[in-house]
């Protein structure tokens, strides 16, 4: 079985829109976070949702899951006070799910609209044949390491891939880690950090660019600028 997990807790703090969480905002006819779920629910390798979403949001998403049909969306489970927190949550949802030891999940975040199907395929796919594995894009620009706001090290460019989602694992993995971290009170940027943190090898799939996050206002505008040329696309038939 084949899970999404989507973290739907943050707050968005950085997007400064006036108390609306930015999963929340609205672009044309639905939420951002409704166009991340129709990706997963339009996609025949996933067999069910779960979502990690903020507690008083809860009863508003369960409206919009019903008014969008998404009907491969099993739980909504309340967010934790950090990301961390907030997948372990839903991965304790997951594995009530769980019917098999190689069940996988891939853990993708809500304001993150523009992946490809293919993307979804190209993980799972990697999964079952070479194991855990996250998305990546490649650096398009030089990467430097800074110490003591001094340049320490200029990196190779073809060496340098940014980590984005989904990331995805046996359900199995990503569960023992997590029940480390809890245990010895470790937290991590995100779901790569911490399997890396403990020893697990991570294969990599190489995604779209414009695979971005919607973090700030910009990255609202990017998403709906390519949103537009994709409809202009359909509509004209370029």
């Amino acid at each position: 079985m084949n899970m999404a997990v989507i973290f739907a807790g943050g707050v968005g703090k950085r997007m400064k829109t006036n108390g609306t969480p930015k999963q929340f905002l609205r672009l044309y006819d639905k939420e951002i976070i409704i166009y991340t779920l129709e990706l997963f629910q339009n996609n025949e390798k996933i067999d069910k949702i779960i979502i990690s979403c903020l507690e008083e949001k809860i009863e508003y998403l369960k409206e919009l899951i019903k008014k969008f049909n998404l009907t491969k969306v099993v739980s909504i489970v309340k967010g934790g006070n950090t990301g961390q927190e907030s997948i372990y949550n839903a991965l304790q949802s997951a594995k009530k799910e769980s019917i098999s030891e190689k069940d996988i999940v891939l853990i993708h975040d809500g304001v993150r609209p523009l992946i490809l199907q293919k993307t979804i395929d190209d993980n799972i796919v990697m999964v079952e044949t070479k194991g855990n594995s996250i998305t990546v894009a490649p650096a398009v620009e030089t990467v430097v390491n800074i110490k003591d706001d001094k340049v320490k090290k200029i990196l190779s460019r073809n060496e340098c891939f940014l980590a984005r989602a989904p990331q995805s694992f046996y359900l199995r993995d990503i569960l023992k880690c997590h029940e480390k971290a809890k245990l010895e009170k470790k937290e991590f940027i995100d779901s790569a950090s911490l399997m890396d943190y403990y020893g697990n090898n991570l294969n990599i799939v190489e995604g779209p660019s414009e695979n971005i996050k919607i973090t700030t206002p910009i990255d609202f505008y990017i998403f709906k600028a390519i949103l537009d040329a994709k409809r202009n696309i359909d509509v004209f038939g370029l």
